[in-house]
């Protein structure tokens, strides 16, 4: 047990945990509306929004899997890079169109949108059920995060007192989530960022120092995982599996539910167009999150004899971990292992809360109790973020982790079948909601087919055009086929004058100009 570590790790968890249920008392507003509780009041201005988002899409899995990635299969790691670069314009663009119909009708989520622009409920049912699913593992995975560091402190992570300190962690996630709503995570994110920013900071200049500098690390790392496989003999290898990998997880990144709850919950349209501008300065971050793999490989940590147990256990997710613990003193190790594990809390409570908001208006509102009023849903979304946060629970303790891993890769590919009703929704009304309906089938069905024919291990389907292969992310290929048939059944139903579901909206909806949730001037800022 490295009790320096134990005792800084503790007392910075402790600090979010108090900080988690203050709160319930920042811009303090009516917790019993699902605006307040679920979106924050939607009054969060740039800089809260720019920590919120941040904390939400760099997560503790992040923070451990990039590096795990660089540092078991070299350059392939980094189309991270490229891929949260593109994110940024795309968003940009598209999500102050959404968040303004969104403040104007008081939608929650993505699948209210869908439900008022297409006048289907079974298409928002079916927007809803994809969000629920691709989040559940996401959150799992975040478990994974947190359990690699508590085995990494010298807990046991095996049998019932292995179990423990994770699920003591998610009680008091649990308990601040359901009290303080997403004014909790976007409180916290703020700590979360400061350490994971210092740790980073810190590592990228006292590591080097150590190995030998920036030569001696590159020079250490064997030369096939410095560059991508070049194409050969009609194979065009990594360089496709690259660029299909971050364009289509660019694609799909936003239209994860937590990552939609966090856009509608800004003050304006301009809070996302400037967030949009500054979250590539945590591009910068990830890319030196990356280095860590290739650190780890010049300190050679996989083979020290005293972290063996720890790589058989956990594989190459133990190698930042291993970096920390082997090369700085214990009260930096337990500094920097309390910014991953909070890393972990906090896009944890912001995906359930938002699977709780589709659950709640999108499923139980729609098909269950379709009276069901203002407090009435808040209740259920609290109680149902609960069951959410037990299901992932459910996920490391009962089922193999590879599962989780499993569900995660199919959580992208199926996440991203929600672009056409979302994205092209916001631009045009043509589509018809049956095609729509039908290409999220077909698109499901396609790249779940591709994913099982590679036994769900990877994402890079190998797809045969006569002698030449593409290998690429079977979520951009799926997508491509869930596009094409709903182009083809629009027009099969238009030529046909079939009758189009009603419109709730109307083109001065998209319109965020002086559109604005009231607040003070600092407000605009924070």
């Amino acid at each position: 047990m490295n009790w320096t570590a134990l005792a800084v790790f503790t007392f910075f968890f402790l600090l979010i945990t108090l900080l988690g249920f203050m709160a319930a008392h920042w811009r303090k507003g009516n917790l019993n509306h699902l605006d307040e509780w679920g979106l924050g009041g939607r009054r969060f201005g740039t800089l809260i929004t720019w920590f919120l988002l941040g904390g939400d899409l760099y997560t503790a899995y992040t923070f451990i899997a990039i590096p795990a990635l660089m540092f078991g299969q070299g350059a392939i790691g980094f189309f991270a890079l490229p891929y949260t670069i593109i994110i940024y314009p795309f968003v940009f663009m598209v999500f102050p169109r959404l968040w303004a119909v969104s403040k104007k009708h008081g939608f929650v989520t993505s699948a209210d949108f869908v439900h008022a622009r297409y006048g289907s409920k079974y298409l928002a049912l079916a927007i809803a059920l994809t969000g629920i699913i691709a989040t559940l593992p996401y959150i799992a995975l975040q478990l994974v995060g947190i359990q690699v560091i508590i085995g990494a402190l010298g807990f046991t992570t095996t049998g019932w007192m292995g179990d423990l300190p994770l699920i003591l962690a998610f009680a008091i996630l649990a308990a601040y989530t359901y009290t303080s709503g997403l004014r909790a995570p976007a409180m916290i994110a703020i700590v979360k960022d400061l350490l994971i920013y210092i740790t980073i900071l810190a590592a990228i200049i006292y590591i080097p120092s150590k190995l030998g500098g920036f030569g001696h690390i590159f020079s250490a790392v064997p030369a096939r995982m410095l560059l991508l496989k070049a194409p050969s003999g009609g194979n065009l290898n990594a360089f496709s599996a690259y660029s299909t990998l971050a364009l289509g997880s660019a694609l799909a990144l936003f239209l994860y539910p937590h990552s939609i709850t966090a856009v509608l919950s800004a003050d304006s349209g301009n809070t996302i167009r400037r967030n949009s501008a500054l979250l590539p300065a945590y591009s910068l971050l990830l890319g030196l999150i990356a280095l860590l793999g290739y650190m780890a490989i010049a300190a050679g940590v996989s083979h020290l004899p005293e972290y063996t147990a720890y790589f058989k256990q956990y594989g190459s997710s133990f190698a930042v971990p291993a970096l920390f613990l082997h090369l700085f003193p214990a009260w930096f190790v337990g500094f920097a292992f309390a910014a991953i594990a909070i890393g972990a809390l906090v896009p944890a409570a912001i995906m359930s809360i938002a699977a709780a908001n589709l659950y709640t208006r999108n499923i139980h509102c729609l098909f269950i109790n379709k009276t069901c009023q203002a407090e009435a849903q808040t209740r259920m979304a609290k109680n149902v973020s609960l069951v959410v946060k037990l299901g992932a629970l459910a996920f490391i303790l009962f089922l193999p982790q590879q599962y989780a891993i499993q569900l995660q890769l199919l959580g992208g590919i199926w996440i991203i079948q929600t672009l056409p009703a979302i994205i092209f929704g916001l631009y045009t009304r043509w589509l018809d909601y049956r095609a729509l309906l039908a290409g999220w089938v077909i698109g499901i069905l396609n790249g779940t087919a591709m994913a099982a024919t590679l036994h769900f291990k990877s994402s890079i389907y190998p797809l045969h055009l006569g002698h030449l292969i593409i290998p690429g992310y079977a979520a951009l290929y799926s997508l491509i086929v869930n596009i094409l048939v709903t182009l083809i059944l629009t027009w099969v139903i238009r030529m046909f004058r079939l009758p189009a579901g009603s419109d709730q909206t109307t083109e001065a909806d998209y319109d965020d100009t002086d559109l604005k949730t009231q607040g003070t001037e600092f407000g605009e800022i924070v």
